[in-house]
Formats: C-alpha cells, structure tokens, sequence
C-alpha cells in the first residue's frame, strides 16, 4: 500500500467517524436541546472520551456547523465553472445551487438542521459568521470570471446579496416548515432584486 493510499484511507475513516460524531450530538441536541448538552454529554452519547469528540469538533458549535463547512469553495468553484457569457448574478444564483442541493437529498434532515441553526442563538451566529467568510472567495470567483486581478465593489455587493437571497429564503422554508419549495424561493429572492 502507498503512502497517498494510506493517507486517503485514513481520511475516509476520519471522515466517517466525525460524520458519526456529528449525527450523534445533532439527535442528542435535537432531543435535549442545544444549550443543556455538555461536550461530556455528547462524548458519552458517542461512546467515546472526551479528549477524542475534541480531536474531531474544537466545540459543541462544530458538531452541528461542521456540515457546512467547504460551501464557500463549492459555490465558488461552481461559479467559476458557470458559463463565460452568464451575467454575474445568474452565475451567482445557479452557483448556490450547490449549497440547496442537500435540501433535495434529505429534505427532513435538512430542515431539522435548519431549524436547529435558526433556533439557537449560538449556532446562528456562527453560521452567519461562517457564512459571512464565503464572501471573499465568491467575489475572486467572480473576479476571475471577469478576466480580473482585483474585484470590484460591485462584485463584493452581488456576492453578499446573493448570500443574503439565500438567508431569506431559508427563513420562507423554514416557516411554511419546509412546505414551500426551496428553489423556488431562491429564484424569486433572486428575482427581486435583479427587478429592482
């Protein structure tokens, strides 16, 4: 076995373990509640020591958070791959559809998520301030797309308005409890400003 092999199953067994990890705490935070479960409460509901949840999660906020992390590079590199001639903000908004695309997959999971993140103060602000950090990586997208070495005001404004169009249509799905279709939202948040 090479190296680069032994390095990959390595990853793919810490990967499944910290995608079990997260499943784990995300029930027990559903069923107990965010604020009332300690990191020693999700170690022992894993079965494991605390020392080791640590290795995997820095924070209780990680377990729950972690799955969104690479967003910022999906979107971005989706973006980059949008069509040379596709005006910025349509590349933006069939971008993000990397990011909706596990609302299609699990759309129960994906709405107990987001309500866990939307509900408890403490996963919200991390989110928007995780979220809030995928903004550079799709303005040098959009200024790549643009032929240019330094993005432009207007491309820092297009790339936080479409994370915003995201939000609000979140929070639309998330009150009709998942009734109303996601897409759909995302392209009429899309369309209001693109109307102005």
């Amino acid at each position: 076995m090479t190296g680069a092999a032994r390095t990959n199953t390595r990853d793919i067994a810490r990967a499944a373990v910290r995608a079990e990890l997260a499943q784990v705490a995300f029930e027990l935070f559903r069923r107990e509640g965010f604020d009332k479960v300690t990191l020693d409460d999700l170690a022992a509901a894993a079965g494991v020591s605390r020392s080791t949840f640590l290795r995997y999660f820095g924070t209780k906020e990680d377990a729950v958070l972690g799955a969104f992390d690479g967003h910022d590079r999906r979107v971005a590199d989706a973006l980059r791959a949008r069509p040379a001639g596709e005006d910025e903000w349509t590349a933006l908004r069939r971008a993000l559809d990397t990011v909706i695309e596990r609302y299609h997959v699990d759309p129960a999971g994906s709405l107990e998520t987001t309500r866990l993140v939307r509900d408890t103060p403490a996963l919200c602000a991390r989110h928007l301030e995780k979220q809030y950090s995928w903004r550079p990586a799709l303005t040098e997208a959009l200024a790549e797309r643009a032929g240019s070495d330094a993005p432009t005001l207007a491309q820092s404004v297009r790339a936080a308005a479409a994370l915003d169009c995201l939000n609000v249509a979140l929070d639309h799905w998330l009150a009709s409890d998942g009734d109303l279709n996601l897409v759909g939202l995302l392209d009429e948040a899309f369309a209001s400003l693109a109307t102005g």
